[in-house]
């Protein structure tokens, strides 16, 4: 946020918002992009799923770089905290690319691809190739997610969704040209696009931040704040275990939809289940950074806030409804997606189940962003550990024990683990909000809590 300590309106949210919106709904579609590109290549089948083995195995190793959005939108107020931050950055991009270059060397990926998780032979050396191209994606995620922080903190939100053009058209073109004047395999297609795209939204940020590192960070005072590498670890690591966690769910929902009954036609509907609700989950995914950068000093615009979070968590549940209870439904299952009437009546349910589950994110964001900005990071961790936790053992009971069907299964889950951690969260939040709206709770409440700032 830029330093102007003015509480924000709401219209002055909406409009910081949107943006972040809109990124997060275009990159929505650049999966199913490169997924009708690499069907209409040879040996689609084949082809299709290394590239989603391999797309895992990427989204798995950049997974502790993610929350780099949220740390410099929090964190970075001036020159030293730039210098710190960014160097910081440059040291886990390096662990993670190093970890993605390991993965990939021979005597590895065999043992990986092949010997735990049981891909054909063919299979695993098309998914090799895949990874092998995509060792730009987690060090260019990382820095793309650090300058769009800042870039948020000070208010130039449209040059985030301007990045995100530039990816999308960069992917888009990248997989054109390879699809019509090359026949390399549709795995190296997708995966040469999404590297190509992501490197040049890193380059694009880095340009769009120029200005601002300049104007607001290098010329300020140098003061670091006590910031050292020791306490951005400490500060930082729970948000990182937080995306491991989280994204280790979707291979587990995957396995316990194999075991199920109905297992076929529930592991058919639950990607257009999860891409429907994924567009209305995203009014919460682009909220978090957003709440970060309004909060101010002293957490002046807490109740802004928390009341645009309310009515954002309510339109998105109305927005889903009206699609899981109306005709609409049909609109979506078979006109778009293209399900066939048996499957779009098997995914009613399932998505009528998820209905709330839009307006727990935007709640799960407006409190991760209320702990993240009072640098009480530890809370957020234990809660998603929580919510994994919670899934199994729903899918375990509603699967094993209940004999449901997978799909509904799945949507029971998820949605008990996203409650259960909201609840966890609340008491945590209110103790952040009372600490940093009066300051002189904030030292007696880090103690007893034994949470460390940054």
């Amino acid at each position: 946020m830029p330093q102007n300590e003015s509480i924000p309106t709401y219209r002055g949210i909406l409009v910081f918002w949107l943006p972040l919106l809109a990124t997060w709904l275009m990159m929505s579609v650049e999966g199913p992009f490169l997924a009708a590109v690499i069907a209409r290549l040879a040996e689609p089948k084949f082809n299709l799923a290394a590239y989603g083995v391999a797309f895992s195995f990427a989204l798995i190793v950049e997974a502790p770089i993610i929350m780099m959005m949220s740390a410099s939108t929090a964190l970075v107020s001036n020159r030293a905290s730039y210098l710190k931050l960014r160097n910081f950055t440059v040291l886990l991009n390096g662990g993670i690319t190093l970890v993605m270059i390991i993965l990939i060397l021979p005597p590895v990926f065999p043992l990986i691809a092949e010997g735990l998780i049981g891909l054909p032979h063919d299979v695993a050396q098309l998914t090799h190739l895949g990874t092998a191209l995509l060792l730009p994606w987690p060090g260019a995620i990382g820095f793309r997610r650090f300058y769009q922080g800042l870039l948020i903190r000070n208010d130039l939100t449209r040059r985030v969704a301007y990045g995100t053009i530039i990816r999308l058209a960069s992917m888009a073109g990248s997989a054109l040209l390879l699809y019509l004047l090359t026949d390399i395999p549709g795995v190296a297609v997708g995966a040469i696009a999404l590297s190509v795209g992501v490197t040049l939204e890193a380059i694009a940020s880095r340009v769009m931040a120029h200005a601002t590192i300049h104007q607001h960070l290098v010329n300020q005072d140098s003061s670091d704040e006590g910031m050292s590498f020791s306490s951005i670890f400490r500060f930082y690591y729970p948000l990182a275990l937080t995306s491991l966690l989280a994204l280790g769910v979707h291979p587990m929902v995957t396995f316990f939809l194999g075991q199920s009954r109905m297992a076929l036609e529930s592991l058919a509907v639950m990607p257009v289940i999860n891409s429907l609700v994924f567009i209305f989950r995203s009014f919460g995914l682009s909220y978090q950074e957003v709440a970060i950068a309004k909060y101010g000093k002293d957490f002046r615009g807490y109740l802004p806030v928390r009341n645009f979070a309310a009515g954002l968590g309510a339109a998105a549940v109305l927005g889903l409804a009206l699609i899981a209870y109306t005709p609409l439904a049909d609109l979506w299952f078979v006109v778009l997606s293209g399900l066939t009437r048996d499957l779009a009546d098997f995914a009613l349910l399932p998505v009528q189940l998820l209905v709330l589950i839009p307006g727990a994110s935007v709640l799960l964001s407006y409190q991760r962003a209320t702990l993240v900005s009072a640098k009480r990071t530890g809370p957020i961790t234990l809660a998603t550990g929580l919510e994994v936790g919670t899934i199994i053992l729903m899918l375990i009971v509603g699967i094993a024990i209940f004999d449901l069907v997978g799909a509904v299964a799945a949507a029971i889950a998820l949605f008990i683990g996203r409650l259960v951690a909201n609840g966890w969260l609340w008491r945590p939040v209110a103790r952040a909000v009372r600490a940093m709206r009066d300051p002189s709770l904030h030292t007696s409440t880090q103690h007893d809590t034994g949470e460390s700032h940054a």
